[in-house]
Formats: C-alpha cells, structure tokens, sequence
C-alpha cells in the first residue's frame, strides 16, 4: 500500500481542490472532517484565470443542493472541470447536464434500455464475464487487478447495454479510461479532449447504421425515438451514448478495483465474505461508499440562496457537492471510516441524487455484486503485491494499476 501525505486542513487555503495531482497524492481525510465540521459552505478563492466556488461537504446539505431544481442547474456542466472553464460543450443535449422538459425527454428514453428482461440478460453475461476473469486471475502469477479484472468487467456490461461490437470493445475501454483522468501527473490535457472525440465520432458513425431498426439496445433506442414528432438530433445521440458509455464504465471500474484494495486493507472483512456472513448486496453498497468513484458533482447557481438566515451563494456562483466528504459523514454513517460490508442503513451519494440519480447505477451494482461473489468463491486468500497507482483527476477517484496475488481456492472454480 502506498501511503500518501494527510493534508492538515490549516493548509486549506493553499490547496487547490480542482488539482488532479492533489486527489492522487494525498489523503483529504482530515480536511473533509473540518469543512463539515466548522465551514460546511466554503468559499475555495479563484486559482489563477479561474473563478472561485463553493465547496459543500456536509451529507445533508448534498443533498438539500441535489432537490433543489428551483436555484441549482447543470445545465453549464457537472464537473468542476468544466464548469472552471466556460462549461460543458455537451450542455442542453447530453443527459447529464440538460435540465427541464428536454431532461425528461431523453432520461424517459434512456430508461426503456433497463428493463427487467435487458438486466436479465446483462447479468446473466456479466456473471460469465466476472467468473472468467476471476478464474484466470487466481491463475496468474502476475495479476494487475485493476488492468484484468476491473478494465474489463463494465466494459462488457455497458457495451452490451449499447450493443458494441465485440471488435471495438477494448478501442473503446482505452478511449474512456482517459477521456476525464490520466495516469502520469504531467499529462497534457490535449489527451483528454483527443479520447472524447474520438469516443463521440465513433458513436455517430454507429447510431447511423442503427437508423430504422426496431432493436431494444440504447443506440438504436436513441437513433430510432421520436419526441414531439422529431429525431433526437445528432449531437444528442452521440453526447448521450457517450454519457452512458463514460459513467457506465468509469463507475464500475473504479469501484472495483477500489473494492479489492480495502478488502486487502481489511482482513476481517475479506475473511466474512469468504465465510458466507456478509450480504452480497450490503457488500456492494459498502464498496460504492467507499471507493466514491465520483468525487465531487457540480452545479451552478439559477438564484440566490439563503444558509442558515443569510444570503450566501448568489445567482451564477459554482457549487461543488463533495460526495468524497458526504459519504463519511458522521452524522449519517455510524463508524464513517470504518469499511463494514454489513452496514445498514447506507444511503450514500456516491449516484448522486434526485433527478440527476445516475442511470449507470443498475450496472455499477450488478459488477461489484459479481466480483464480490467470484472472489469470495474462487479466492483462498488475496494480498497485494505492489505499490498501486492512482490516476489523476479532480472528478474521478480510481486506480490505474494494482498488482495482486490471488491464491485458488480449488472447490470454486470452474
């Protein structure tokens, strides 16, 4: 394990909490504990030729900003990233960051793709696809958990969802694992934008061969629907395939890697599941409050609004909801810090909240249940067998690299 620098939070007015490099090398623990405890409303001041915002760290005032349509909007974006910088380029057509009545439209299109028989299906693939990697990866003598198991189970999941070629299937995994992160601290930001393209134009060329097809899978549903008597437009059906293509993979991803590291971390843990005492779907919930795949969302003031009797954020003003702080937060979780995979009640953040509950979570839950579920069947024992490698982002919180040793447990495989 690698052990990174704890932050001590009289440094906060120094730290730049949109610095990539800060969430990949160092602990932010100590600074979360003393926003939600002293200043749950913080103003983080302008870096450079970027504006300030406001910071929200505290559980119930995440929430209270996530139903609150009436002064908080994506519509300039949902990522600090982007909302620094002008706002989102995909505001209005993609998901995401649309609000109002064309927010409808699309999510009530979006959700014919999850029916009962689609998840069905998915899980009954996503369950040979998971015990095939954990399979081959108690096998080998030089596992990268993040690499060969992690990259590649949502990719499945969600490629079946869009229908995806098997032929392009790990183009696209290199393509979303650097649209919104990096793995090296100085990688040009050029890198970013070129895997986002790309991933755009490859999903305009195929919802055009989706057109006039009555299959059930998100590109043809996109391609095919009409609302109000009208196609989506082109830069919908390639914004919102690409929003599903992102948040289903990188989700999933991160949390199962994530999920294997505290299971090292935690031996008690990792024996109860072994032994058959935790829930498998508790399980799951605890590794996605855990991990916190998603650091932060964003959103942009419609108004003024009024904290604790006094006007404080005003109308334009960027707000950041920390769900990196909000799942540890004391006075929702008892014991926050504490990875328990029998924990219940767990009402956390990590799909946000309200209008805005990501559509991916269908998924995301379904992988970290199978992972769960193979290791606890095909591993002996697990243990780590090098330094791991975070990536570098301000909204995504994950793992490039994580070596293990996985040792057979011979009666569960295959």
């Amino acid at each position: 394990m690698t052990t990174r620098p704890i932050v001590d939070p009289d440094e906060l007015a120094d730290i730049d909490l949109n610095d990539p490099k800060l969430h990949a090398e160092a602990e932010l623990g100590e600074v979360w504990r003393h926003l939600r405890a002293e200043q749950p409303f913080y103003w983080h001041t302008e870096r450079g030729s970027r504006p300030g915002f406001w910071v929200i760290s505290r559980y119930k005032d995440a929430l209270a900003v996530y139903q609150d349509k009436a002064h908080f909007t994506t519509q300039g974006g949902n990522a600090l990233a982007t909302l620094l910088t002008g706002g989102d380029s995909a505001s209005g057509t993609m998901l995401a960051v649309t609000d109002g009545v064309r927010h409808t439209q699309i999510r009530n299109i979006l959700m014919k793709a999850f029916s009962p028989q689609i998840l069905i299906e998915i899980r009954q693939s996503l369950r040979r696809t998971v015990d095939r990697l954990i399979a081959a990866a108690v096998k080998s003598d030089d596992c990268d958990f993040a690499r060969d198991v992690s990259g590649n189970v949502p990719l499945g999941a969600i490629c079946d969802l869009l229908n995806v070629p098997q032929a392009d299937r790990s183009y696209l995994l290199s393509l979303t694992a650097h649209a919104w992160s990096s793995d090296y601290a100085d990688a040009p930001p050029e890198d970013n934008w070129t895997a986002k393209n790309e991933i755009l134009l490859y999903f305009t060329d195929l919802a055009r061969t989706r057109r006039g097809n009555d299959q059930g899978d998100v590109v043809s549903l996109l391609a095919n629907s009409l609302v109000d008597g009208q196609h989506l437009s082109e830069a919908e059906l390639m914004a919102n395939c690409y929003g599903l293509m992102i948040g289903g993979d990188e989700t999933g991803r991160h949390a199962i890697t994530g999920g294997m590291l505290a299971l090292i971390e935690n031996p008690a843990q990792w024996l109860a599941l072994k032994r058959g005492e935790v829930n498998l779907e508790k399980a799951a919930e605890e590794v996605l409050r855990w991990t916190v795949p998603s650091l932060h969302g964003g959103r942009t003031a419609t108004g003024d609004v009024v904290v604790s009797g006094q006007q404080l954020i005003r109308a334009g003003d960027i707000v950041s909801v920390w769900i990196s702080s909000a799942n540890r937060d004391e006075d929702i979780f008892a014991d926050p810090d504490r990875f328990d995979l029998n924990r219940s009640p767990n009402k956390h953040l990590t799909f946000a909240h309200g209008s805005h509950f990501c559509l991916g979570h269908y998924l995301a839950r379904m992988e970290v249940e199978a992972v769960l579920d193979a290791l606890r069947r095909m591993a002996a024992e697990i243990e780590q067998a090098g330094q791991e490698k975070w990536i570098y982002s301000s909204i995504l919180h994950g793992m490039s690299s994580l070596p293990v040793t996985l040792t057979p447990d011979y009666k569960g495989l295959p």
